[in-house]
């Protein structure tokens, strides 16, 4: 077997065959007859809930932002409103690998704790701002904090609860995660239209107050390993982390400005976008091959089952953001919908996810084999974006809302699976960069999914547009939204061209995203049906009082 086939385990632990599929779990993973787990005592439920709380906070602020944008520019006299959405993703996205690494050093509970603190610092801030600038730099200071927060849950779980029962509290994040991206707009919305969009972010002090609170009651892990002063400055990884901070924000800013304020052919797009993939390439070379201490070790890569979970996690969430972002444009060019009824349109595929998420991570935790549901999810995805690929302008609302549910069903449950081939071949010391890595490429994804989206909505509009109609909005280059609210107020037979239109751009956009999911179906063809792990990372388990610290067998 060769080095790249094999993986470090821990201390004590055997290594494991990543190809070695047709051995017995007792081979790879020897136990004892007498392996005890901590029972799961009121202390830890209330840390489960303090991680959920974190998640369903991170990904509201996301999403509530979006319907309360229009306001939130006319209130404070600025046309930047891309920057709002863009300076939080680029926070919470460049800096998540680090979360990971901080984590291992310091421990679990000053960083998210830490992350808890900035995340409410920067939602006063937002709230509180009188200009654009200083609302735009209140959001990168609250994206480090989500991006932490996020990132920190996934460890935290993984520190608390063996791979093998970790399959419904997956799910139990995903539904979080599916409830927060629901309910985000529509508050924003219900905000932004009594013009007190300010309390979107206010509401955030309060939140993290609970949050933190439950933390430093209940979250009492052990102490991470000390360090010297010179090991701590090697672990930091300062020259790893300073090119993958800057290759994102470059990548983020060049996708930002595409096709918005500069054409996909300008310099202005085109040179941060190849900087940035540059940067990438460089980062990963310099991990692999110089770094001491890698924030993103070549062993998460180097299997074909991890890889193939990065993969799966990186096109089902590119897939999940073009629906949630193009949906509802299709509801408002043509059914007429508001954006806050657009957002509720949008609830077949949101309520979808959540519940799918579950059946996913109990149904692994109760067979422990993470292929087939990883398999069908992807099928039943196709399945919905075929039926959503459909559309058209004339089709009834409620037969959209239904296509969205098998698509909604096989991004939930790949939302919840897709972890299992990411950390089954992995030794649990490794569990920090490995899920930081997998937040990472998840949230990169999304970024890339929304752009790639709309310069191909852009791109068929302006062929398929009137011109006439494009001739009313000069200087504008994102013709799609800027015609949205126009639509409503135009004369027929001009609204039925233009709805026409906006079905048919979508159309070609929807069958980019079934091209994603089929390259995501045959992703998860080469991943090795490994057992999954009946261990936690002991140096980070959590310190159970006297009367919580019964053993049951596992």
């Amino acid at each position: 077997m060769s080095s790249a086939e094999k993986v470090e385990q821990g201390p004590g632990e055997a290594l494991v065959s990543i190809e070695d599929v047709d051995s017995s779990p007792a081979t790879r993973y020897p136990l004892s007859p007498e392996a005890l787990v901590p029972r799961k005592g009121g202390r830890f439920w209330a840390v489960i809930v303090a991680v959920l709380l974190s998640t369903f906070f991170a990904v509201f602020k996301a999403y509530c932002v979006s319907t309360a944008l229009p306001v939130i520019v006319s209130d404070l006299h600025s046309d930047q409103f891309v920057w709002v959405a863009s300076a939080y993703a680029i926070a919470s996205t460049a800096l998540l690998p680090l979360s990971g690494g901080l984590a291992d050093m310091f421990g679990r509970k000053p960083v998210i704790l830490g992350s808890v603190l900035m995340f409410a610092l920067g939602g006063a801030l937002a709230g509180a701002a009188q200009s654009m600038n200083m609302l735009i730099a209140a959001r990168v200071l609250q994206g480090v904090g989500a991006g932490g927060m996020t990132t920190l849950s996934q460890i935290t779980i993984s520190d608390l609860v063996t791979l093998q029962e970790r399959g419904t509290f997956n799910g139990l994040i995903g539904l979080t995660w599916s409830l927060s991206g629901c309910l985000g707009p529509l508050v924003g919305g219900s905000l932004a239209r009594h013009t007190q969009w300010r309390w979107m972010f206010y509401l955030n002090i309060p939140a993290c107050g609970l949050v933190a609170i439950l933390f430093l009651l209940f979250f009492s892990p052990n102490k991470p390993p000390s360090l010297t002063r010179k090991e701590m400055v090697a672990r930091l990884d300062i020259i790893g982390n300073t090119l993958l901070v800057g290759s994102t924000c470059s990548v983020v800013i060049g996708l930002t400005w595409a096709g918005i304020d500069f054409p996909w052919v300008s310099a202005q797009v085109l040179a941060p976008l190849c900087i940035g993939v540059a940067g990438l390439v460089a980062f990963l070379v310099y991990e692999w091959c110089f770094c001491e201490y890698p924030i993103v070790p070549l062993s998460v890569l180097s299997n074909r089952t991890s890889l193939s979970g990065y993969v799966q996690i990186a096109l089902s969430a590119f897939v999940n953001i073009v629906l949630l972002y193009y949906l509802p444009v299709f509801y408002q060019a043509c059914k007429d919908a508001s954006p806050i009824a657009s957002g509720v349109d949008l609830f077949g595929l949101v309520f979808s996810t959540g519940p799918f998420s579950i059946i996913a991570g109990a149904s692994i935790a109760k067979s422990k084999r993470y292929r087939p549901p990883l398999w069908i999810a992807w099928c039943i995805m196709l399945v919905g974006i075929g039926l959503i690929s459909s559309i058209t302008e004339s089709t009834s609302r409620i037969a959209t809302i239904c296509y969205q549910i098998p698509a909604g069903a096989g991004i939930g449950m790949v939302f919840a699976a897709s972890y299992f081939p990411v950390l089954a071949p992995l030794p649990t010391k490794m569990n920090a960069a490995a899920l930081s890595f997998f937040v990472f490429i998840r949230t990169f994804a999304q970024i890339w999914g929304v752009t790639i989206g709309g310069a191909i909505l852009q791109n068929e509009l302006q062929t398929r547009l009137p011109q006439d109609i494009q001739d009313s909005l000069p200087g504008i280059h994102n013709i799609a939204y800027a015609i949205v609210p126009l639509i409503p107020s135009l004369e027929e037979p001009e609204k039925d061209i233009v709805r026409k239109a906006f079905a048919q751009s979508l159309v070609t956009l929807w069958r980019m995203v079934i091209v994603v999911g089929g390259v995501g179906l045959l992703a998860s063809l080469p991943m090795k049906g490994l057992p999954l792990h009946t261990q936690t990372d002991e140096r980070y388990a959590l310190q159970e009082k006297p009367e919580d610290n019964g053993l049951q067998e596992n």
